[in-house]
């Protein structure tokens, strides 16, 4: 018998416990919630009525920054993350978002190429990681 997966629309609050677990074990749960987590649009990846995936979109000037994009590790690997961000870019050009954009780890970078976004030549560290600004544009 098939797993039963889907994608939906969730509420923030749902996000952070993934968010936590996957990003930043040894903050706490308040390190992961974002002020504008009540402006933004959330996508949750379920698997057999749980939760397992989490990406976060907000938008500014027609574009859409994807932030705390998190599969729990026992599901990676599984084509979840692939599942959940073409999701999210399907939603975003039904929602005639112009741009869209993220702050990726620089170990993850070569995931996000293969959607189409480019890496810019802006870096920078948070926390003792290291990012690269990527763009795709949508229209």
């Amino acid at each position: 018998m098939m797993e039963k997966r889907k994608i939906e629309q969730i509420h923030p609050v749902l996000c952070h416990r993934i968010r936590q677990q996957v990003m930043w074990p040894d903050q706490p749960l308040s390190f992961v919630q974002l002020d504008q987590d009540e402006e933004g649009i959330h996508h949750g990846y379920y698997t057999e009525d749980k939760l397992v995936g989490v990406l976060s979109w907000f938008f500014e000037d027609g574009k859409a920054q994807f932030r705390k994009f998190a599969v729990l590790p026992e599901f990676q690997s599984k084509g979840i993350g692939t599942e959940l961000l073409t999701y999210g870019l399907d939603e975003m050009r039904r929602l005639s978002v112009k741009q869209v954009w993220c702050n990726a780890r620089i170990e993850k970078s070569d995931f996000y190429t293969r959607f189409g976004l480019e890496r810019t030549t802006e870096r920078f560290q948070r926390k003792g990681k290291e990012y690269v600004i990527m763009r795709m544009n949508l229209t």
